[in-house]
């Protein structure tokens, strides 16, 4: 590191190398800071001494200075006698007058925290907003009447919030929460405007329960969504069920009338075949071709069952001979229902 003796500042060359961080060099820097950090402090302390420097003189000369939207308050002899707007003012000491002091007219807020009873019994913390602010017209009395602007304000809310919350279940509270804070900005105004002071706007910002009771309350409303989410279900099940039912009979009706089509179309196939065979061949009856027929079918409905490997199908009794059996059975079947008829 090098040091410029003209303008006594270090010149400290980029990149530092390793080899030069050196006891001297070290040292050389610290002295460069120190006298950085005192050059610094001269001159803050020469300008608090210079503002000091002028606020006294103001004073010498009677001359104040109010800032903006900032009044202050203007005594001779320790009365009142006037409110000075922002600006420069003489008040002439010589005289007995001075500024005793001076009050802000911008907007103030102040959150109050209030814990009080439900009607069903349920400890609420209620969180009000006051936004507030004093009357230029009534500096006076904002600066004289009230030594604590906070703590009145507070005191009011606790009172109106005690008295209009028990009167109301936990439900109703966040309902007229509304109506809550507009209780509370009426009477702070009644009471407040006499001081001096203007009230903005009243807000209820929050309601807190005990957490044992939000969780209770959030318990019931799940439980009431999973009601209503299982009713919406029952009813989508049951929507589906009659479709598929409408769709299954629909299904069957339509499957009925292609089995009576079918069966009719046999029983026409049936009729053409055995007047065709009975005209063909001399000396057949209507009994023999109707046996060859169902032989035929028999053969036709076994070999269909033996072409499945995994048919389940159980054909008693088994044999050729089942046959005549089963031609006798469709014979008597038909002569009792032709009697049964006549």
């Amino acid at each position: 590191m090098l040091l410029d003796n003209s303008r006594q500042n270090p010149v400290i060359p980029y990149p530092l190398q390793q080899s030069e961080l050196s006891s001297p060099v070290i040292s050389n820097l610290q002295q460069w800071l120190w006298r950085q950090c005192s050059k610094i402090k001269r001159e803050v302390n020469t300008e608090i001494r210079m503002g000091k420097l002028v606020a006294a003189i103001g004073k010498l000369l009677c001359c104040v200075q109010v800032d903006q939207s900032t009044v202050a308050i203007k005594e001779r002899f320790g009365k009142f006698e006037d409110v000075l707007d922002p600006g420069c003012h003489c008040v002439p000491w010589i005289i007995g007058s001075r500024v005793s002091g001076k009050l802000t007219l911008r907007l103030r807020q102040m959150d109050v925290r209030c814990e009080t009873k439900t009607k069903d019994n349920v400890f609420v913390t209620i969180v009000a907003s006051i936004q507030y602010r004093a009357m230029e017209d009534k500096a006076n009395d904002a600066y004289y009447k009230l030594s604590n602007p906070k703590s009145q304000i507070q005191s009011y809310v606790f009172d109106v919030i005690r008295a209009s919350i028990p009167k109301l279940q936990l439900d109703d509270v966040f309902e007229q929460k509304n109506d809550i804070a507009k209780s509370v900005e009426q009477e702070l105004e009644k009471a407040m405007f006499a001081y001096g002071y203007e009230i903005v706007q009243t807000l209820i910002v929050d309601i807190e329960p005990d957490e044992k009771v939000k969780k209770a309350m959030n318990e019931i409303n799940a439980a009431a969504r999973m009601r209503v989410a299982a009713n919406e279900k029952a009813e989508a099940e049951k929507i589906v069920q009659i479709k598929r039912a409408e769709g299954e009979a629909e299904a069957k009706y339509l499957s009925g009338l292609g089995i009576a089509r079918q069966r009719q179309a046999i029983v026409d196939g049936l009729r053409d075949s055995v007047l065709g065979f009975s005209g063909n061949v001399p000396g057949t009856s209507a009994k023999d071709v109707m046996d060859l027929v169902l032989l035929t079918q028999y053969f036709d409905t076994m070999k269909e069952i033996g072409a499945s490997s995994k048919s389940s199908a159980v054909f008693l009794p088994h044999g050729p001979g089942a046959v005549a059996d089963i031609a006798s059975q469709i014979r008597n079947g038909f002569l009792q229902a032709s009697t049964h008829h006549a």
